[in-house]
């Protein structure tokens, strides 16, 4: 199996992933090299997009987990194009698990400019309303070393007080960083909206079509058959391990623009 972030948003897929089942192998792959991928131009994430199918080429995939929504939104078609393989991924996953009428999403720049998930949850239905808000700093201060709370909480404020003026009933976390600040945002709305991450629908959809045995499902959660590539600052990234998930593994360092 391939999962592919820009940085360490991908193990909010991930973990849920091996909570569920023991019987994958894992690639995990992170362009820190260019993150943040939120801020880039459409073109460029899917010029990006295509090196990454490049990549995972040779590595005899079953199936992709997209982790980046940026990607989702801007590439879902040259990932599914050029590996030929089940593209599981955020925003088409979504749309199974929203409920209510009036949803927030809180997303990268270019996700909301693609108005993807708008585009995806208003088809359910005529009377549901998506209001987006752009949150361009998350994602830089969430993959530092050691986040500022004080910041954090700050841009939390920030980008959901619009929402709030819209009587939402719903928040999309539209970007996989996003649930690793799950207790800040709850603490900032109220008790009866309800936060919806669409990971958890991803890796739901994943194991409806690849089926678990009983002898597969999970006890603990085990990262022995997880090996981790990163395109830059891989002593960083091993660093954002320990500090958001306790894990020590092998970095191995890549280059996505010649395959090496």
């Amino acid at each position: 199996i391939g999962i592919f972030d820009s940085g360490i948003g991908g193990f909010t897929i991930l973990h849920p992933l091996l909570q569920s089942r023991n019987d994958i192998d894992v690639f995990y792959l992170a362009d820190t090299d260019r993150i943040p991928y939120g801020n880039k131009d459409f073109e460029e994430i899917r010029s990006i997009a295509k090196e990454i199918c490049k990549w995972f080429k040779d590595k005899n995939l079953d199936a992709l987990l997209i982790a980046c929504n940026t990607t989702n939104a801007c590439a879902l078609d040259i990932l599914e194009k050029n590996l030929k393989i089940p593209c599981f991924d955020l925003i088409n996953s979504v749309s199974d698990i929203v409920s209510k009428k009036n949803i927030g999403v809180l997303a990268t720049p270019a996700t909301i400019e693609s108005s993807y998930y708008k585009k995806i949850i208003e088809a359910k239905g005529e009377n549901v309303k998506v209001f987006q808000q752009a949150c361009p700093e998350f994602v830089s201060e969430i993959e530092k070393t050691h986040p500022d709370l004080n910041k954090l909480n700050y841009l939390t404020n920030l980008y959901l007080n619009p929402l709030l003026k819209e009587n939402i009933e719903e928040i999309v976390l539209g970007c996989t960083h996003y649930p690793l600040i799950y207790d800040i945002l709850k603490n900032k709305i109220y008790s009866n909206i309800r936060i919806i991450d669409p990971s958890i629908a991803l890796v739901n959809k994943f194991n409806n079509s690849f089926l678990i045995s009983i002898n597969n499902c999970c006890d603990y959660i085990s990262y022995d058959n997880v090996s981790f590539f990163v395109t830059a600052q891989r002593e960083e990234f091993s660093k954002k391990l320990k500090y958001w998930f306790g894990i020590n593994k092998k970095i191995s360092l890549v280059n996505l623009r010649t395959n090496d």
